[in-house]
């Protein structure tokens, strides 16, 4: 039996996140350029989107460029940019065909004209579509959306327009990039590597994390099912006990 045979249906999780690792890897172990990774890496996203459509996933967080991947040689930032770029604009047709709507997160001010350009024309032809919820973390990282939340709760508290009393987790929550959008039921990395690497720390609070040795560009709708199952074989319990959570 298949893991997507055995996956229960009243269980899918309602929001996967997943930190997309390991195209470099793949690449190298192939005798070939990272860029090939990257180019098989795109070709990964399309098949796990089709996936959580099928399922019925209702959103999908991909983190495809950090703020400290602006760190890595020029050459390959310049090819990623382009590449995702690229291929959103080629996307937008397909979402449309399965009713994606098309989100980012991150800092778009230090996008290219273009990207950023691209990117806004995606998410204006695909707002009215009302499935899968398809969120790319682009120029993202967890410590910068933190910030940049405390920045905005702090000016406002200086205007008069907030009281210091009435910060609270529902506020923060409604000042980081992801206001409106349900916390993460599962999070999956691939690669083997075991960290979350600056990614939705707040939202991550209570979600399930899967690791798993497979490279992004191997990652299937076969792997993927792999991870709902074992989701759905755990107990989550935000705190409470098993006696309770049975009630």
């Amino acid at each position: 039996m298949t893991y997507r045979e055995q996956i229960r249906k009243d269980r899918i999780p309602r929001h996967i996140a997943i930190i997309m690792d390991g195209n470099g890897r793949w690449a190298k172990a192939r005798g070939k350029e990272r860029f090939f990774g990257h180019q098989n890496g795109v070709l990964a996203v399309d098949k796990i989107t089709v996936a959580c459509v099928e399922l019925g996933v209702e959103y999908l967080t991909l983190y495809a460029f950090s703020t400290e991947n602006w760190n890595r040689p020029t050459a390959e930032v310049d090819f990623l940019m382009d590449l995702m770029s690229e291929a959103i604009k080629k996307y937008i047709e397909k979402a449309c065909k399965n009713n994606v709507r098309l989100l980012v997160i991150g800092d778009m001010s230090r996008l290219t004209d273009k990207s950023r350009n691209n990117l806004n024309e995606a998410m204006r032809l695909t707002e009215k579509n009302d499935g899968l919820k398809l969120v790319i973390a682009l120029s993202y990282s967890s410590r910068w959306e933190i910030v940049d939340a405390v920045k905005k709760i702090a000016e406002k508290a200086k205007s008069g327009e907030l009281d210091p009393s009435q910060i609270d987790e529902d506020l923060v929550s409604n000042h980081l990039t992801t206001a409106g959008i349900p916390d993460p039921d599962l999070m999956i990395r691939t690669s083997g590597e075991y960290r979350i690497s600056n990614f939705l720390m707040w939202q991550l609070s209570y979600s399930e994390l899967y690791f798993t040795e497979t490279l992004w560009p191997d990652f299937d709708e076969e792997e993927l099912s792999k991870a709902i199952v074992d989701y759905q074989k755990r107990e989550r319990r935000f705190g409470k006990t098993s006696e309770q959570i049975s009630k």
